[in-house]
């Protein structure tokens, strides 16, 4: 299976690794986006991902509060996996609190990992009352002392990701990467300054959201009485609207085309152009919550789109995308 550099550190991934989100099991209001998983759930899922060659989980704080981040290790500790052998990235939550905060709440995210080493500790949000440098340098300290092993950032601005790469460069530290909304019908990060910074820079995009929310799935353009069954919040998008749903069908059409002629899925061509297009550079988490998706995710590494391909899908995208 393909691996990739993370940024500029000595840690490997696979272009595609499995999101965490939905393990949250409702813990606080942002895990309630998503219905809450039975652990016997989760544990499945993990384990499908494993077993199609994701070597990578990214989970967070703010994902219930923790349980997100327990519900994987105990998946992983279930399954035997050897504390190393799965890549573990997790995020600090920085609303409402100072840098400070970092090095205060490393235990508990220690200890909901628990066996499993933070193999990537990001800043979640641009959103901390302390500067980015502050962020850095505590980041910095947590590295130091071994508490984790490479720093990452979340949904920072191409200024706010140069500004936290040159307080780390300056202790000779690499910033590993970004963690962006992008996906075929969201790619603002390639006119925004985020995809030739990280470029020039050379920091891993990681890529939430790959599939926007389900539609690029195409499973709700076939059954557009299915969106019932999206929870209220993510109803509130608007992304489910028929109008939405016609909007992007011509995109949807197409990838179900190419999906025919290798015999995948809609989501199999969606994420292998997510990783394809921009070369190496971006990497993406899907979520699953069932072990047929996490397997149906892990497939999309098992082909590779052709230029033309990539380049028909890039146009009709264009057509309907943020940018």
């Amino acid at each position: 299976m393909e691996k990739r550099r993370l940024g500029k550190t000595d840690i490997f991934i696979t272009p595609i690794g499995l999101g965490c989100w939905q393990f949250g099991q409702g813990g606080n209001f942002v895990a309630r986006f998503w219905s809450p998983l039975d652990q016997g759930v989760i544990t499945e899922t993990v384990a499908a991902a494993l077993k199609g060659g994701i070597s990578w989980f990214d989970t967070a704080e703010v994902y219930g509060a923790g349980k997100s981040e327990k519900a994987l290790a105990t998946a992983l500790s279930a399954l035997a996996v050897k504390p190393g052998a799965a890549v573990v990235a997790t995020k600090w939550f920085p609303l409402f609190r100072s840098a400070r905060s970092i090095r205060s709440t490393i235990t508990a995210r220690v200890e909901c990992l628990s066996p499993y080493p933070i193999d990537l500790h990001q800043i979640h949000q641009p959103l901390s009352y302390s500067p980015i440098r502050m962020q850095m340098l505590e980041m910095l300290g947590l590295l130091k002392a071994g508490s984790i092993k490479a720093i990452g950032v979340s949904n920072f601005s191409a200024r706010q990701m140069e500004e936290a790469h040159g307080v780390l460069a300056q202790q000779g530290i690499p910033l590993a990467s970004n963690q962006i909304r992008y996906n075929l019908l969201d790619r603002r990060i390639e006119t925004n300054g985020i995809l030739e910074a990280a470029k020039r820079l050379g920091i891993t995009l990681i890529a939430y959201s790959p599939l926007g929310q389900g539609i690029l799935t195409g499973r709700f353009h076939e059954d557009p009485q299915s969106t019932k069954s999206v929870t209220r919040l993510r109803r509130m998008s608007g992304i489910y609207s028929p109008q939405s749903l016609q909007k992007t069908r011509p995109l949807i059409d197409e990838m179900r085309l190419i999906a025919r002629a290798y015999g995948v899925a809609v989501t199999q061509v969606a994420l292998n152009w997510t990783t394809s297009f921009n070369d190496s550079m971006v990497v993406a988490i899907p979520g699953a919550s069932r072990a047929s998706q996490a397997e149906q995710n892990a497939a999309s590494m098992a082909f590779q789109l052709t230029g033309k391909e990539l380049a028909r899908i890039d146009e009709l995208s264009r057509a309907v995308a943020k940018r």
